[in-house]
């Protein structure tokens, strides 16, 4: 019996460890996807720089997390022998792995914002800083109950902030980091003349629709599989994932006029706005949410661009920063039992909670990008952003036409 039971724990071991490795693998995909997207929307003279950027902060967010931002969040080290990292098949290592690619899924994010004219090192260095310590300590407020926040908000207002894949933890957090960012960067050259804003057209709509259909793959191993055992799976999550990101898509496309750009991040932004409640909602819930992400994407990347002069290449701000904000507030509207949800969630708390990651996120981005704009500088030359990021910093263009 004894061995039937130690057969049974290493079977369910071994299940939620192979159940959380596939939904690392289908995260860290996803930055294939935050590659292309940006590849297609920069002009060609950045593509290059625009594939090193996500790769290269993937790399430096991998180690900063694994070694300080995980301890930071969670109160845990690997700096033990071996052979106890790998009891209960590793699960721990392999924890640590699925929540440093969304850890990574905050540099990718401001990557698009700052595009075109951002230096490569102190970028690197900003993310290392708010991989390390920005990003975990909201984190670990929300997802590990660090400083008594969350009882008490349960304490207040009968439930705590809930954020079941992001919403607000990593998306809200990544775009209102950008455009503190995009803010202390300015405008790209030629932006603006006269007060009028200067098209720049995408240098790719291939590879920008299949950086978008990269990420709407990954992100079911986001949502979904942020339930981390195969015993807290629900196909819930799933059908909502799908219902917001189809929902997005047919507001975008029709608030969007059928432009391209906004058709393929409009299923982004009903994703983005989904993840907080995706584990609650009724799927028309869900469906809502979408649409209403949708239209929140175009109008406020309009808005931003034309009226506001905040020149955010890839509309992260919008994408990420707006679109998660509402879906941290939606989560508290549409969890609710009167409307078909699980119930469980207070809005008051789900206000408080999302207007706490932007807080977090502007003080973190405005103290990190000033401070290295101070002592090294954020932008580039004059020339280097005109000859194009790739031959400036990379010495390469991305076909050998350039």
């Amino acid at each position: 019996m004894e061995n039937m039971h130690s057969a049974m724990d290493s079977l369910v071991h071994g299940s939620n460890t192979l159940f959380i490795l596939m939904g690392a693998i289908l995260v860290l995909a996803m930055h294939a996807g935050f590659a292309f997207l940006e590849v297609g929307t920069v002009r060609h003279k950045n593509q290059v720089n625009a594939l090193s950027k996500i790769l290269s902060d993937f790399a430096i967010s991998a180690l900063v997390y694994f070694f300080i931002g995980y301890w930071v969040a969670y109160g845990v080290n690997f700096l033990q022998p071996a052979s106890q990292l790998a009891a209960d098949h590793g699960y721990a290592l392999v924890k640590c792995f699925f929540l440093l690619t969304f850890a990574a899924a905050i540099p990718a994010i401001i990557s698009g914002g700052i595009a075109e004219r951002a230096r490569f090192a102190p970028q690197l260095c900003a993310t290392a800083l708010i991989v390390a310590f920005i990003y975990p300590f909201f984190e670990g407020v929300v997802w590990n109950g660090n400083f008594g926040a969350q009882a008490w908000l349960q304490a207040r207002f009968g439930a705590p902030f809930h954020d079941f894949a992001g919403s607000v933890v990593v998306h809200a957090m990544g775009g209102w980091l950008a455009l503190a960012a995009v803010l202390l960067l300015g405008a790209r050259r030629g932006r603006y003349r006269d007060g009028r804003l200067v098209a720049f057209a995408p240098s790719s709509i291939p590879f920008l629709a299949l950086g978008s259909w990269i990420l709407i793959i990954g992100w079911f191993g986001f949502n979904v599989m942020s339930a981390q055992t195969l015993q807290g799976v629900s196909g819930l999550v799933a059908i909502n994932s799908l219902m917001a990101m189809v929902g997005g898509t047919l507001a975008a496309l029709l608030a969007g006029r059928n432009d391209p750009g906004f058709l393929h991040n409009g299923p982004l932004a009903g994703l983005v706005a989904i993840c907080a409640g995706s584990d609650l909602m009724h799927p028309i819930g869900a469906l809502a949410t979408g649409l209403v992400a949708g239209v929140l994407f175009v109008w406020s990347f309009t808005a931003a661009q034309n009226r506001w002069k905040i020149d955010d290449v890839l509309g992260v701000w919008p994408l990420h920063g707006l679109c998660g904000l509402w879906g941290g507030v939606a989560c508290g509207v549409f969890g609710q039992t009167l409307l078909g949800g699980m119930g469980g969630v207070s809005l008051i708390s789900q206000l408080l909670g999302s207007l706490a990651g932007v807080v977090v996120a502007l003080v973190g981005g405005f103290a990190v990008y000033g401070l290295i704009r101070q002592l090294h500088g954020l932008r580039l030359s004059h020339e280097q952003e005109f000859q194009g990021a790739d031959l400036s910093l990379h010495r390469i263009g991305a076909t050998s036409q350039d």
